[in-house]
């Protein structure tokens, strides 16, 4: 093959005067640059760990301690109260002068000095970053002290923090008492059961509290000692990892592209200006320039999920999978129609140019070599069974040309799939189009992404794109990081030309795209179709609806004094009771990154006090007593999320208690049921991190669609929102065909219904528009 020649440095042959070698400038020439290249990311890494080692103070802070404290000396005084001469006494180099001695003792005795200041500022920022009271403030009236804490959390900030500079400062997550959680349990099952159920549940919580529970939090106190997060690395481990159902749909999730416009409709073109930007956005993340994402411009979150975004996979094993990181890969594996390719994207030290990058994709498009026997469907094993995928891994590709395929997918920067469909809002607006895009972003074939990568980006036919990620190794709000500069980075810096193009030249000396190599034999093509009727089953069970309520959004609603996700959370609930008669146990994400390694927390959005206003509502009570309740539930739920938020939630600790009786070998019934309980209505708010790269006031079309995920419980609903702008929510709901009590279009229809008639309730002139329709099909459904 002619890139396989070209990848070589020297050829020799044997010739009867000797040896004729042959060296390739150009390949030597790529040697060199790449080892340049590889040198000046370990000199940035280094750099950046010093810097991030010092914060809060500047490597440059060390030179002012030790000048002030060489001009003390100079003026006969001894800040060092002795400690320098005790440190010259002990030198071990006696060669120097007295001067000189006391000039090398004075240095170090500066370091010391320095070294202290340093670790005292970071534990005077840590305390104070474990001050969460602000948060329980109301909304624009901040108290004297937490004016006073803002301004101390300032000062010990130091300037311009590379991204991970805060880790070494952020609190551990606090473990709660086992009193405390069982009590805010209780409160959270109240509305979900009848009182003869209650009074069963509250005798196994006591007995839990005061025998087991004890005995397990001893345990889970000692690990929170030990460890950076009591949570994460359980969390991962057993709720991601060790789940042996396909991740295809049960676990991954999705991001979508801009829903009004699409940049350019030439495929090709889309591919080189995204991908260049993954890779710009990959550079910046190497050397920290990310901004940590600060609260309030002031308090830092964890930013530790960033470190596996690139160059990661999920390898299969048949017990537990692990999360595989690699060093930074300067290439990518592309999927179409059946075909994997290896892409370089640097070239001569450089990363292609989008252009350049849009020229190779083209090549693959253009290539008409068809698929090897059994590769078409590959990418059917990681959507499948995870037993099943890590016994046809040990057995396939454990060697030879298929395992140095596989290595090639998984150590990629990231996966591309070629789609030959077209996605997207189409010219017709029929909202079916938008459904079947979730669904394509969603599972695909089920065989046409991979799964394990970290993330897989989709281009489609008509330059329409989306993202699918893998959850084990971070949540949605990382990935919505790099999407939302990815697509900023391709409309507003980089654009096209006027016929659609990347814009740039093309260096006509590239060598085409690799085409991967794999050798499958017809048992691991059975297996291959095995596991895609499973995967296959699994997708056309998903039943998705997606919508943009446009009617009103956030800047409607905080007029009405109401946080806007407390709001749309009780639009769920109210939805939900008109849906099914009844309430459930539900999940909305809340994140813990105020701490160290901290990932999210569940608030529990049913509470008495929302059950108790959807009653209300629904039984014809009079309006200001619907007012009143709506006001008592919208208040609880922030005290949930911000509670949540602040380390005191109730399902991360009862998991962990759970965890260590089964390390201990014993039963506990109250955290079996506990954790037996499905989550009939999981929720999540997707939320824009980095409104300043999209122009909404010039460009208004210029919104995300928002993401979404499969349902979580066979018999519920899984929906996802997204406020844009001022003006409109996006949801994304998905349910199952197999279940004949939910539908995903009926329930988006409630969802409407009921976030007129919450705004109607808070403002009794709003107009709803259509209101009469909208009625008709809520009483149609019923």
């Amino acid at each position: 093959m002619a890139e396989a020649h070209q990848a070589v440095a020297f050829q020799f042959t044997v010739t009867p005067d000797g040896i004729d070698l042959r060296l390739s400038h150009q390949a030597l020439s790529e040697i060199y640059l790449s080892g340049v290249r590889s040198w000046k990311k370990r000199i940035i890494r280094v750099k950046n760990r010093v810097i991030s080692g010092v914060y809060p103070a500047s490597p440059s802070s060390w030179l002012f301690v030790v000048i002030a404290i060489l001009a003390t000396m100079y003026t006969r005084s001894d800040p060092s109260m002795g400690l320098i001469a005790k440190i010259q006494e002990h030198l071990p180099v006696s060669q120097m002068s007295t001067q000189c001695q006391a000039v090398v003792s004075a240095v170090v005795f500066s370091t010391m000095l320095w070294l202290l200041l340093i670790f005292t500022m970071r534990l005077c920022l840590k305390q104070l970053l474990s001050y969460h009271r602000w948060m329980f403030e109301q909304h624009g009236k901040m108290s004297t002290t937490t004016k006073i804490w803002v301004a101390l959390v300032r000062i010990f900030s130091g300037r311009k923090p590379l991204l991970y500079s805060y880790q070494g400062s952020l609190p551990n997550l606090p473990v709660p008492a086992v009193k405390d959680t069982v009590k805010r349990y209780l409160e959270s099952v109240r509305p979900l059961v009848d009182d003869a159920e209650y009074e069963r549940t509250n005798k196994l919580a006591a007995e839990f509290e005061s025998s087991l529970g004890k005995r397990l939090q001893w345990y889970l106190k000692l690990k929170a000692l030990w460890a950076s997060n009591y949570v994460s690395d359980w969390w991962e481990e057993y709720v991601y990892l060790r789940g042996r159902s396909p991740i295809m749909v049960n676990s991954n999730y999705y991001g979508m592209d801009f829903q009004y416009v699409t940049p350019t409709p030439i495929q090709a073109a889309r591919a080189g200006n995204t991908i260049h930007a993954f890779f710009l956005y990959r550079r910046k993340l190497n050397k920290e320039e990310i901004k940590p994402w600060l609260l309030r411009s002031a308090v830092p979150c964890c930013s530790y999920q960033f470190e596996r975004m690139f160059d990661t996979c999920r390898i299969p094993g048949a017990l537990t999978d692990s999360v595989q990181h690699w060093e930074d890969s300067d290439y990518i594996a592309v999927y179409h129609r059946g075909r994997y390719f290896r892409l370089r994207v640097y070239q001569a030290g450089r990363i292609l140019s989008p252009r350049e990058i849009e020229f190779q994709i083209q090549r693959i498009l253009d290539d008409p070599v068809p698929p090897a026997k059994g590769e078409a469907k590959l990418g059917a094993l990681t959507a499948g069974e995870r037993i099943a995928w890590a016994k046809a891994r040990r057995e396939y590709f454990s060697s030879g040309v298929n395992k140095r395929s596989l290595d090639c997918i998984e150590r990629a920067a990231f996966f591309v799939a070629l789609d030959d469909d077209e996605r997207g809002m189409m010219a017709d607006n029929s909202p079916e189009g938008l459904d079947r895009y979730a669904k394509s972003l969603l599972h695909g074939n089920c065989y046409d992404r991979w799964f394990d990568k970290s993330f897989t980006v989709v281009y489609y036919k008509n330059g329409k794109s989306g993202i699918n990620a893998e959850h084990s190794w971070a949540d949605a709000p990382v990935v919505a990081h790099v999407w939302e500069y990815v697509l900023a980075a391709d409309s507003f810096q980089l654009g096209y030309n006027e016929e659609g193009h990347c814009k740039g030249e093309v260096d006509s000396s590239l060598p085409p795209p690799q085409k991967l190599s794999w050798e499958i034999p017809s048992e691991c093509q059975e297996q291959i179709s095995r596991s895609l009727a499973v995967a296959q089953a699994l997708a056309d069970d998903v039943d998705f609806h997606v919508f943009s309520f446009r009617e009103f959004g956030k800047g409607k609603i905080k007029k009405c004094r109401v946080s806007p996700d407390a709001f749309v959370q009780m639009a769920l609930q109210l939805a939900y009771f008109r849906d099914r008669g009844t309430f459930c146990l539900t999940y909305e994400a809340s994140m813990t990154r105020l701490f160290r390694e901290g990932r999210t927390e569940t608030v529990r959005s049913c509470s008495s006090e929302s059950s108790a206003f959807v009653r209300a509502l629904e039984g014809g009570e009079p309006a200001d007593v619907c007012r009143r309740l709506f006001r008592a539930a919208s208040e609880k739920h922030q005290q949930l999320y911000r509670m949540a938020m602040t380390g005191a939630g109730i399902d991360r600790h009862l998991f962990c208690l759970y965890v260590v009786s089964k390390y201990l070998g014993v039963d506990s019934p109250f955290l079996k049921e506990v954790l037996s309980v499905p989550w009939r209505l999981s929720t999540s708010q997707t939320p824009v991190q980095q409104a300043e790269l999209f122009d909404l006031v010039n460009y208004p079309e210029y919104i995300s669609c928002g993401g979404g995920f499969g349902p979580v419980a066979d018999d519920g609903y899984g929906v996802s929102y997204m406020f844009l702008a001022e003006n409109m929510i996006n949801f994304h709901i998905s349910c199952k065909h197999s279940c004949s009590q939910t539908d995903a279009h009926v329930f988006g229809s409630k969802i409407r219904a009921a976030l007129h008639d919450l705004l109607h309730l808070l403002d009794p002139v709003y107009k709803e528009p259509n209101k009469e329709r909208s009625i008709a099909e809520v009483k149609k459904d019923k």
